[in-house]
């Protein structure tokens, strides 16, 4: 049963940007909601945009008797947000799986004031080579929480869209794969698993976000993948 809706994840958005948490005004996304962790099952963290927002209570649903998925109580943004609010979105308890994904606000553009622009008049919120040393960066951090860390790749960027540029997707999903490669990091594809579906799936045209189906679909994808990977931790 699908728990967030679309009219919710329209929220998430008006709610979260690049530079400020969660307005506190607004009423609470379900997602954001911290859970108590049921004792005895694998503590999972999942660390990423609103894409990850969109699927988070389908993981939580999936996996339920399974693990305890957690998630920050905010959009984590571009990986300049990863790097200033990491550790407090890890805390002090340990765990088991932390799936990750850093991308979409990355190479979203920006104008001079940080405010969304187009690929015309602004420039990447994160250049390319940025992007990189902040993954590697962050990639280190959570490797020394001995959790199994995934990274999960950027969903496509559709034509239309205002604020990116097609092909952006793949040139920093290419970077983060060889950055979690030097790592010894998995990667789950969740670009090459939604890309031949995301027309019949994508929120409206040039949106790069996803109907309650599409958000469905990649939650159980990453519930999947997560759950092979408490196994192999057994």
């Amino acid at each position: 049963m699908r728990l967030l809706s679309a009219a919710a994840l329209l929220l998430v958005l008006l709610a979260s940007s690049p530079f400020v948490g969660v307005a506190q005004s607004q009423p609470q996304n379900p997602a954001y909601v911290q859970i108590e962790d049921e004792p005895g099952l694998p503590r999972v963290l999942l660390l990423g945009d609103s894409i990850s927002i969109g699927y988070t209570l389908d993981v939580r649903e999936a996996l339920d008797g399974v693990a305890n998925v957690h998630r920050p109580g905010e959009n984590c943004g571009p990986t300049i947000r990863g790097l200033e609010r990491l550790d407090a979105w890890l805390g002090e308890k340990p765990w088991d799986v932390i799936h990750v994904n850093f991308g979409l606000h990355d190479l979203k553009f920006i104008d001079d004031d940080g405010k969304n622009s187009t690929p015309d008049r602004g420039h990447h919120q994160v250049a390319i080579d940025d992007y990189r040393k902040n993954l590697d960066t962050i990639f280190s951090r959570l490797k020394e929480t001995g959790a199994t860390v995934i990274f999960a790749t950027t969903t496509p960027v559709p034509p239309g869209e205002p604020m990116r540029r097609v092909g952006d997707d793949q040139t920093y999903n290419a970077v983060a794969r060889e950055v979690a490669e030097q790592h010894g990091i998995a990667v789950n594809d969740l670009h090459a698993f939604i890309a031949p579906k995301f027309e019949s799936v994508a929120i409206r045209p040039g949106n790069v976000h996803f109907t309650d189906e599409g958000s469905d679909l990649l939650g159980n994808r990453v519930a999947d993948v997560i759950e092979e990977a408490l196994k192999a931790r057994r």
